[in-house]
């Protein structure tokens, strides 16, 4: 079993560092290569480019939820909840299917639903 991620090519875990602008402010994001790629694909969708996909990120999750704690844990939940989405038939795989122009809401209804069905990962103590 490991030897299926072990194996793989070395450049997808190691780190690269990215400066961008968020509302107005020099900042940069270090995140593993594999999910700068899952990003650039997100936002390659929708007709962006990697840095305007990550300010409008930030400045929906700011106005959503206020201050951004760890904006990187942020985005790999975000890429992870992509590709799982992806998984479920929720996400096309055609990449000419931009990511706006899908039913959030009614995804996130089906999810809540799929998640009610499911066994607890870990049952109270």
């Amino acid at each position: 079993m490991c030897k299926l991620f072990i194996e793989a090519d070395a450049r997808l875990w190691q780190t690269r560092l990215k400066s961008l602008r968020l509302n107005g402010f020099s900042t940069s994001v270090r995140l593993e290569n594999f999910y700068w790629q899952v990003l650039e694909e997100i936002a390659r969708r929708d007709g962006m480019s990697l840095p305007q996909l990550l300010a409008k990120l930030h400045e929906e999750l700011t106005f959503a939820h206020g201050e951004v704690e760890n904006f990187a844990s942020f985005l790999r939940v975000c890429c992870g909840r992509y590709l799982a989405l992806q998984l479920e038939g929720e996400v096309p795989r055609d990449l000419s299917a931009p990511i706006a122009g899908l039913d959030a809401d009614a995804i996130l209804a089906r999810e809540a639903r799929r998640a009610a069905r499911r066994a607890p990962l870990h049952p109270a103590v």
